[in-house]
């Protein structure tokens, strides 16, 4: 299968420029990076994508088994960057894909320059010293409530998520994306990724890279920020003044600036 129609791949920017590629996290699709391209645009070559099983990927794609696990989109991206025959490329990962990026990098680190996840968590489960923000029944109650009423666990997460109940366009715009998704999709999705612990991969990591969290996120709080900083041998850290779990909605502007400074630093 074509993985450009696979992925509904798109690229903008600058032909000849550095290659930032774009991920986006669950429930939601390559639309929400909007307000960011156009900066990153003037100076980049940005590739944008669509997780199968999200936004407008080709949903025949979709297969279970493969989905079950983040290795499954990791070779998504992998095949992507073979495809489009990227190199150097600054991988960007939002949220889950955060650690999609992570486990792309540790399998093909000469394919990729650097590594920015924004609001990662390599576990949401806490785990004695650990604190990933959720305790065992929380994430069983979150799962069982997605399995039983998608569409009103979707309206009643996404404004969490979000946060910035200032601004109720912003977690209405959030519910509308998971409610486009394919319940089924996102049941296997939702189970990938809070189920998941990547821990043990954040010190394989060997290019250079950066750590962008908000100041308050329901979802990622502060402590896994430092965590995954300390764990990822060349890492740095840097706190955006703004609410939330999705910074490039909520503060466009700030995660604009900290993505574009690392890419074009010598770190």
């Amino acid at each position: 299968m074509d993985v450009r129609s696979r992925n509904n791949v798109v690229v903008t920017g600058k032909p000849d420029g550095p290659v930032l590629l774009l991920a986006h996290g669950f429930g939601c699709d390559q639309n929400l990076w909007r307000l960011a391209v156009p900066e990153l645009a003037r100076d980049h070559r940005v590739v944008l994508f669509d997780h199968v099983g999200s936004g407008r990927s080709d949903l025949s794609a979709w297969d279970p088994r493969r989905y079950a696990s983040l290795w499954g989109y990791a070779e998504d991206v992998l095949e992507l960057c073979r495809e489009l025959d990227l190199r150097d490329v600054v991988f960007v990962g939002h949220s889950v894909s955060a650690m999609i990026g992570v486990l792309a990098v540790d399998a093909e680190p000469g394919r990729f320059a650097k590594l920015v996840l924004l609001t990662p968590s390599p576990c949401y489960l806490d785990d004695g010293d650990y604190h990933g923000g959720f305790s065992a029944a929380d994430i069983d109650e979150l799962l069982d409530s997605l399995d039983s009423n998608y569409l009103g666990w979707s309206a009643t997460m996404a404004p969490v998520i979000m946060g910035n109940p200032d601004r109720p366009e912003l977690g209405e715009e959030l519910t509308n994306s998971f409610c486009r998704t394919d319940p089924e999709i996102a049941k296997v999705f939702a189970r990938a990724t809070f189920l998941s612990d990547n821990r043990e991969d954040l010190p394989k990591v060997t290019v250079p890279s950066l750590v962008i969290e908000c100041a308050e996120d329901a979802i990622a709080p502060r402590a896994v920020g430092a965590y995954v900083r300390d764990r990822i041998p060349d890492c740095r850290l840097v706190t955006l003044d703004a609410v939330g779990h999705c910074p490039q909605l909520s503060a466009p502007v700030q995660t604009t600036e900290a993505i574009a400074a690392f890419a074009a630093s010598g770190a």
